[in-house]
Order: C-alpha cells, then sequence, then structure tokens
C-alpha cells in the first residue's frame, strides 16, 4: 500500500488507520508520502472510555429492533439501518449495551439459539464484541472520492462507514483471507470460553460479510484466495486477483554464490511464532546430521521476544551448530551468501521473500500455505516447471527431505533457479501491480 501510494502521484490519499492502543499515537513505521493529505487515527482501546451519559431516550422502531437483534445474534443486519442509528442519531454504544432493549434482543437470541449455554457467559461475551463494533459505527470518516479497505473485519466496516456518509464506491483488497485468519487464531485461543468460540467466529464472518456485499471491487493475490472469497459470501463477479510485485531487476542482478563447500539456506522471515521457526531449526538440526557443511541464516528482526528467547534456547539445547541470527539485514547484499532460501510459516498469503528468492534465480523450500505451490509449481497456463519443493505446515520429515534433496546437486538449484526467475519476470513484476491498481482506481471513478 505504501508502495503504490507513492507511486500513484496523481491521486491524494487519506489514510484511516486502526491501532490497538491509543499510546501508539504517532508512531508510524514509514515516512508518509507527499499526497497523504490527512491521517485519521482510531485506537479500539479508546471504545473502553465510551460512557453511558444517558443524554437521550432510546427508542427503536421495528425495524432498527430487528437490525439490532441480527447484529446481536452476528447474522446479517440491515447495516444501513444501523448506521443511521449510531452515526446519523449518534445514539451512545454504552447506553445502548446498558438499556432494556439491549437485555430484551439478547434474551430472545438466547432462547432462540443458545439456550443450552450460560447467559452470563454470552451476555458478556456479547458485550465485549459489539461494544467495538459500535464504537466505530460512531466514528466519522474524512471525505474521498473512493473508499479502499485492505482487510474485511474492522477496517472493512469503517471503509463501508466512510462510504455510506460520503456516497462514494467502495473497494476490497485482502493480502490474507481475515475471516479465515480470525478463526484460526480464536480456535487456538485460550482467551475466548470454549463454548463462544463459535459466536466469535460468527461475528467476524458477519464483518467480513458487510464489505464482500457492498463492495463495487474485491481483490486478492492469487486464484486460490479468490476462491476462498466465494466460498465466504462474496460474488465472484466482484472478484479479481492482483498479484504482489518486486522490484524485479534488483533481485535478478544479484550474482550467483560461488562453490565454496558449502551450502547456504537463507530464511527471511521475522521472529514470530505464525513463522515456525522452531520447526525449521529442527529441520536444520536432522539435515545437517546427513549435510554437516551447510548454514542457516536466519534474516530478520524479532517480532516476539519471548518466541525469540524459545528459539535461541532450542539452538543450544538441541547444540545446532552453523546457525546465523542476522537481525534485519539489506537482502538484496545478503542474497549474494545463499544457495536457497527456505520458509517454513504456518501462515501465508503471497510472501514477497518467496518472490525476491525467486528473481534472484534461488529456488525455494516452503510450507504449503497461502500460494506458495502456485509460485513454485505455477498456475494452470504456467509450463515454465518447477522452482522448488511445498510441504504440508509443520511436517518436519517431508521438510528435511525436501532440503536434502536440494543440498544434494548443485544442477539441480541451478536448473529450478533459472524457472524461478523466468516466472517471477512473467508474473510477479512491481510495475504490473502498480498498473493494475492504478486501472481499478480509474475504472470506479
Amino acid at each position: 500500500m505504501h508502495n503504490y501510494i507513492n507511486e500513484m502521484t496523481e491521486h491524494e490519499f487519506v489514510l484511516v488507520t486502526i491501532g490497538s492502543n491509543e499510546s501508539l499515537r504517532g508512531q508510524f513505521k514509514y515516512d508518509l508520502a507527499d499526497n497523504v493529505v490527512e491521517v485519521k487515527e482510531i485506537f479500539l482501546d479508546s471504545a473502553l472510555s465510551v460512557s453511558n451519559d444517558n443524554s437521550q431516550a432510546l427508542g427503536f422502531s421495528e425495524e432498527e429492533r430487528k437490525a439490532l437483534k441480527e447484529l446481536i445474534a452476528c447474522q446479517s443486519p440491515n447495516w444501513d439501518v444501523l448506521f443511521r442509528i449510531f452515526n446519523d442519531r449518534k445514539v451512545n454504544p454504552m447506553q445502548f449495551l446498558e438499556s432494556p432493549t439491549f437485555l430484551e434482543l439478547l434474551t430472545e437470541c438466547v432462547e432462540e439459539h443458545h439456550n443450552q449455554q450460560s447467559f452470563a457467559d454470552i451476555f458478556h461475551s456479547t458485550r465485549s464484541m459489539l461494544l467495538t463494533v459500535l464504537y466505530l459505527m460512531t466514528q466519522d470518516l474524512p471525505k474521498a472520492d473512493a473508499y479502499h479497505a485492505i482487510a474485511t473485519g474492522y477496517a472493512g466496516l469503517l471503509a463501508s462507514l466512510g462510504s455510506y456518509q460520503h456516497k462514494a464506491p467502495l473497494l476490497l483488497t485482502e493480502h490474507g483471507i481475515y475471516t479465515r485468519e480470525r478463526e484460526e487464531e480464536i480456535l487456538r485461543s485460550d482467551w475466548v470460553l470454549p463454548s463462544m468460540k463459535r459466536q466469535w467466529i460468527r461475528y467476524f464472518y458477519m464483518l467480513s460479510n458487510l464489505i464482500y456485499d457492498r463492495a463495487e471491487i474485491v481483490t486478492s493475490l492469487y486464484e486460490k484466495a479468490k476462491t476462498i472469497q466465494e466460498e465466504v459470501g462474496c460474488n465472484i463477479e466482484k472478484c479479481r486477483v492482483i498479484s504482489n510485485g518486486i522490484h524485479y531487476d534488483r533481485f535478478a542482478a544479484i550474482p550467483l554464490k560461488e562453490e565454496d563447500g558449502w551450502v547456504d539456506i537463507g530464511a527471511v522471515v521475522r521472529i514470530a511464532p505464525i513463522k515456525d521457526i522452531k520447526t525449521m531449526l529442527y529441520v536444520f538440526y536432522e539435515l545437517s546430521q546427513t549435510y554437516p557443511q551447510t548454514r542457516l541464516h536466519i534474516m530478520g528482526a524479532v517480532d516476539d521476544e519471548e518466541y525469540n528467547r524459545e528459539c535461541l534456547d532450542l539452538v543450544k539445547q538441541l547444540d545446532i551448530r552453523n546457525v546465523i541470527f542476522t537481525g534485519q539485514v539489506d537482502v538484496i547484499s545478503y542474497m549474494e551468501k545463499l544457495d536457497f532460501t527456505i520458509l517454513t510459516s504456518i501462515s501465508e498469503a503471497q510472501p514477497l521473500s518467496v518472490i525476491e528468492s525467486m528473481a534472484a534465480r534461488r529456488p525455494c523450500v516452503t510450507t504449503e500455505v497461502g500460494c506458495c505451490r502456485e509460485l513454485l509449481e505455477g498456475n494452470k497456463d504456467d509450463q515454465l516447471g518447477i522452482a522448488g519443493y511445498c510441504v504440508p505446515p509443520t511436517y518436519r520429515l517431508g521438510l528435511t527431505h525436501a532440503m536434502e534433496k536440494m543440498c544434494s546437486s548443485r544442477q539441480l538449484r541451478l536448473k529450478m533457479g533459472e524457472i524461478a526467475q523466468k516466472r517471477a519476470e512473467r508474473y510477479y513484476l512491481y510495475e504490473l501491480m502498480i498498473d493494475q491498481y492504478r486501472r481499478m482506481y480509474q475504472e470506479v471513478m
């Protein structure tokens, strides 16, 4: 997003950002482009400071009660009605959540759908869900000619609200399928009561369907994601693919590593549980028993300090030699030291690190997440060949065998690397990505 804002100097952009804590205000990761004319920061913890001021008498029509009840039940509410209640009429979210109407509607939902569950659990969980949504619906969004969300969920809600307020076109780009990611997170979580996990999942599906229904164009990064969007509830006629693009020439110019008796493996990855660095370390330990002349370079910043300590402890515990944690590095210059790359993530969409490795003629071993198989093996119209190996997530034995094959033959790596580079040049150019976004904006305007 930062890249295409910088490229599209013919447009002005207003950024609406969503953060977790008010303490993060003003802490931007990127320098704002000259054509960013405004930033509106919204923080979710601000919802906790909303108090019931009893400033107005609450009265709801049958149409409004129906929409509110469907929202409480996480079904398919009439969002225009909800926007009128909480944005046009400025109904106080906490006043509604402490009102007899809320209790009546919740009781009806429990009797119809949850009569075997604890009422107290449903009461508190539902209030937790709804407070954030109701708070976001009270926001006034900056006026724009079009609203473009880069996720469903809360981002999709705000973009839909902006489109409603200013009668402007609505667009959605999903880099990962947000609903599925939240579903996986909730199923693994210990912060959600087991009895309420299904309801929390329904909640995020409800939010996704809001923008799926209202957006004029919905884009994803690869064909499988487009299919998932349809499965989740989006009209396939709206869906199209705009792949990530890289600065191909920068990576294509990187020379291959000269033969020196070592096989150097690179992982361009932040240190976080979802990247499954531990599986990578176990696999490298097994690999080094057969191929002792191998080195593993883990290149990336620490995203989770506790997980980083666990990884370092695992290296000591197994006495793994030749593992190098480089921290954040210039990937282009460091790539000269590498023979191939590895990615062991549990979840990805379309990892740029794999595409960059391909452009640099480095084949890859990846887990089968996101579109990694499509990157390495091509889509149905791509007859270039195989650019690496794709293995199910957390499958140590499969990853070890794939790494052994890659280490066994320099000629194999060179052949796969040539295929990888041709695929990157044909399908994943930065200029192509920018052109497709530019055309999308022209189309809706």
